[in-house]
């Protein structure tokens, strides 16, 4: 994994230098602009992990900047750096978007401590976006095909290889009637010739294990066809 990369919009020299040998020593890979249509064009040539953002800038303001970085995108972290110790202005920057913000002068131990409390809650909130989104769910029950983890509500179900198996299909296939043949086909292969029977055991299986320990029932039995997933409005 590479360095954590950070955009400081400061067009005061000192403090950008300083931000920069700092953050640098620090194990981040930093670059600096002193404009705000000069950092723009700079936000919009690669992804950032954190945007240091001062409020005081040539070119458009830093609420501006603020402004046009969220109407494109809304997960990149910034901090506010200002030296108008004002509430309204740091109610409006968090306001626009702004995730946390710092008043000039400001001790460097204090802004490096914000900058990792910061990328820790914008990294845990990408992985559980990433977990979410790699999960297929039908109302409480979610399955990772990836990790082939199961969950109902908060608990863990521990499902064999071919439980799993006919479960993903059944939920991909969520509030569609399957028939035996078709749930043959998709989860034992066209090649197996054995007693389409074979279902209604693991169906069986995947009651005991999903089903009957809570509330509300997502398999049903479609008498004379088959089976379908799916949540009872």
């Amino acid at each position: 994994m590479g360095k954590p990369t950070i955009l400081i919009v400061e067009d005061e020299e000192k403090i950008a230098r300083l931000l920069e040998l700092e953050l640098g020593f620090e194990g981040y890979e930093t670059t600096k602009c002193m404009d705000g249509v000069e950092a723009f064009s700079i936000y919009r040539e690669r992804g950032w992990d954190l945007i240091l953002l001062d409020i005081m800038l040539p070119g458009i303001s830093g609420m501006e900047l603020l402004r046009r970085i969220r109407d494109k995108d809304q997960h990149t972290p910034i901090i506010l750096l200002t030296a108008k110790d004002s509430v309204e202005e740091k109610v409006s920057g968090l306001d626009i978007g702004a995730n946390d913000y710092i008043t000039k002068p400001f001790e460097i131990e204090e802004l490096l401590a914000r900058i990792r409390a910061t990328l820790r809650i914008s990294t845990q909130r990408r992985s559980e976006e990433t977990k979410q989104d790699d999960f297929i769910q039908v109302a409480d029950l979610r399955l990772s095909e990836k990790t082939r983890e199961v969950y109902r509500g908060d608990d863990s179900i521990d499902l064999t290889p071919r439980e799993f198996d006919l479960l993903a299909y059944l939920m991909k296939h969520r509030r569609q009637v399957l028939n035996r043949e078709q749930i043959l086909d998709g989860v034992w292969g066209f090649n197996y010739y054995g007693d389409t029977n074979v279902v209604d055991v693991y169906i069986r299986y995947l009651r005991n294990k999903m089903d009957k320990p809570y509330k509300h029932t997502l398999i049903h039995t479609v008498r004379g066809v088959g089976y379908v997933m799916k949540e009872l409005q």
